[in-house]
């Protein structure tokens, strides 16, 4: 068979490579790629022309993504890494030979006849050369689709259709990356530029999988950490770099400073003093404010000045503290101190995030303690001044097998233990109705905890049964001191002082409750029948004074003034549908409506009851005003809500 023509594919082909020999100067004498600058993350090297710098270096006309860089010196002696993101992340190359790359061989002296693998030739074929770390997928040429060129280098055949693993492509950093841990590391960088910490750590993350010796990626993935709070875990990554290259200066700094957000001064000093290198002078000065309040902190803790503590400590924040435990933790124990059981116990919740600090930090002492025993430490007394005994207990014995040996833990543990076990008793006497013996039980555990609300509340019930209301009173009084929003307490007391029948105590205490439990039915009948007896107590009418309902709406003139009549006073609210300010206030009505059952509440409509807006002289809306035994006593004209309930308060009583 004649073969006169060649095939369409060939023909492509040559023309290919053509097209290529045009473009290409394969001299081996004038233009031979420089082999430190090879893309050594790409499968492909750039096909551009290489041009002799200044200096007689030969350089590219575009960055090389795994270009090698030895190290430079700092201006202060130390070596440092070159092209660093904006004093954040670092994006030089490894701390290692400055002539070679991991998992590539050395690259300070390549054969002169070798091309990196993946140029083209004029011949129009692929010259492939084994460097060692790079895979033995097959390179094809594109055939123009997709996302790739006609002529574009591709690996791995039907991977590289699908950008798969080991593919180039044309703007995904993460794709390109997939081969080179120094593309990845890139990529994160710039993830992190643009504010996306948690995928820059991500690529972080996979960096340091492909080369895990790499200091700088520990250090670049400390950055993320610490811009995500993991305050912890970055404490970690700098050391990790630090143990990889101890005389990696900016990681020393940066642990330094991070130490000094933990409070940890001494771990700080050793890193902020680097040895041959000038510490920050700012640093520095945050080191010793820093030291020179955590003193004053503890010597004000040892004489139990509890509001110099409080002082101490937020001047220690305030000198970058911000993150220091055992400031958290003093701060919160201050406060338990000072009977402000609710800001303790909302400082609590930094316990849990604190309690996960880097184990060199954990092991540091804090008050003669141990940091994580201290933690510990003040959490059971918190869980024991809300009565939570069983958390109490656990906590306090944490505490105990972290630090065995410390006196102070010992002798909470050991109160805890006992003071729980008080309170259990007298539950258990109580529920036997035998009431005396339970006010013992509480009284011995008030012995070892004379501030504990929760024993003070329940011996109050114990004398409230026995009919020694005076008793309940005076230990609601000490709960109260103690925990001013007991709302056990407040029941109990308001209770007693009804029972001794003194009605403006036992209201006002109702009435706080009526605030803090706006749906208890139960607190607005005692509410109700304390507010009818005070006013009989003072010569007031107080018969068919009714509790609860609605309010109520009244239609005419006859309605509107048996209404007013009836015993008590009487809030009216003159509204209109149409009005904006009337339609705001109407709610916070129903809620003094609830506050106060005591008083008659009314609305008139002066739309639709235009003769009574006449009758009274109403002018202007939302109006309201107040009528006692049928006689107008006050009147309001767009009142705030404060006035409104104040006046309304006034006339309760």
């Amino acid at each position: 068979m004649s073969h006169s023509r060649k095939p369409s594919s060939e023909l492509g082909l040559d023309s290919l490579s053509n097209r290529f020999r045009n473009t290409l100067i394969c001299d081996n004498n004038t233009n031979k790629p420089d082999f430190r600058e090879l893309d050594l993350g790409s499968p492909v090297s750039p096909l551009r022309t290489r041009h002799s710098g200044p200096s007689g270096l030969t350089t590219s006309s575009s960055s090389s993504s795994g270009s090698v860089s030895g190290r430079r010196r700092s201006d202060s002696g130390g070596l440092s890494h070159s092209s660093e993101l904006s004093g954040s992340v670092e994006s030089s190359k490894p701390r290692s030979d400055p002539l070679t790359h991991p998992g590539l061989g050395s690259v300070n002296s390549p054969a002169l006849n070798v091309l990196p693998a993946g140029n083209i030739c004029p011949s129009g074929k692929i010259l492939k050369t084994v460097m060692a770390g790079r895979s033995s997928k097959t390179d094809v040429l594109g055939s123009g689709t997709g996302n790739y060129g006609h002529g574009s280098v591709m690996r791995g055949g039907a991977a590289a259709k699908t950008g798969g693993e080991g593919v180039v492509c044309g703007g995904d950093p993460a794709r390109r990356a997939s081969v080179d841990p120094e593309e990845v590391k890139r990529a994160g960088n710039e993830q992190y530029k643009l504010g996306n910490v948690a995928e820059a750590l991500r690529l972080y993350d996979r960096a340091i999988s492909m080369s895990p010796e790499n200091a700088v990626f520990r250090f670049n993935k400390a950055v993320a950490l610490t811009g995500l709070r993991r305050l912890a875990a970055a404490v970690s990554e700098y050391e990790a770099a630090i143990r990889l290259d101890p005389g990696y200066v900016k990681a020393n700094q940066r642990l330094g400073s991070l130490l000094l957000r933990l409070g940890q001064v001494e771990n700080a000093r050793r890193h902020i003093c680097f040895p041959g290198q000038d510490p920050d002078a700012n640093e520095l000065l945050r080191l010793q404010a820093l030291e020179t309040h955590l003193s004053k902190c503890t010597d004000a803790r040892k004489i139990r000045d509890w509001r110099r503590v409080l002082r101490e400590v937020d001047a220690a924040v305030a000198t970058g503290a911000d993150a220091c435990p055992q400031l958290n933790m003093c701060k919160s124990e201050a406060l338990l101190k000072l009977h402000q059981l609710e800001d303790a116990n909302a400082n609590l919740s930094n316990i849990s995030k604190f309690e996960q600090c880097a184990p060199s930090c954990l092991q540091s002492k804090c008050f003669g303690m141990l940091l994580e025993a201290y933690l510990f430490f003040v959490r059971a007394q918190i869980e024991m001044a809300f009565g939570r005994f069983e958390n109490a207990v656990t906590a306090a014995e944490k505490a105990g097998q972290i630090d065995p040996r410390n006196i102070e833990v010992s002798v909470l543990l050991n109160n805890v233990r006992l003071v729980s076990k008080a309170r259990a008793r007298g539950n258990d006497l109580f529920k036997s109705e035998r009431f005396t013996e339970a006010c013992s039980a509480y009284g011995e555990g008030l012995k070892l905890d004379p501030s504990n609300s929760v024993l003070y509340c329940n011996r109050a019930a114990c004398w409230f049964k026995l009919g020694l209301w005076e008793h309940s009173v005076d230990d609601c009084n000490q709960a109260l001191h103690i925990q001013p929003k007991y709302t056990k307490a407040l029941l109990r007391r308001a209770a007693s002082n009804s029972k001794l029948e003194r009605w403006a105590e036992a209201v006002r205490d109702y009435e706080v409750l009526r605030r803090d439990l706006p749906h208890d039915n139960e607190v607005a009948k005692s509410l109700f029948h304390a507010q009818v007896a005070l006013k009989k107590s003072r010569g007031d009418e107080v018969h068919n004074m009714k509790f609860g309902g609605e309010v109520e709406l009244v239609l005419d003139l006859e309605q509107f003034k048996s209404a007013i009549s009836s015993p008590g006073a009487s809030v009216v609210h003159f509204t209109a549908v149409s009005n904006l300010q009337s339609k705001q206030i109407s709610p916070f009505l129903d809620t003094l409506h609830r506050r106060y059952p005591s008083i008659n509440f009314l609305k008139v409509d002066v739309e639709e009851s235009p003769g009574l807006a006449i009758a009274e002289n109403v002018r202007m809306i939302p109006a309201f005003k107040i009528y006692k035994n049928g006689s107008r006593v006050k009147e309001l004209v767009r009142p705030s809500p404060d006035l409104l309930e104040s006046s309304v308060r006034h006339y309760s009583l």
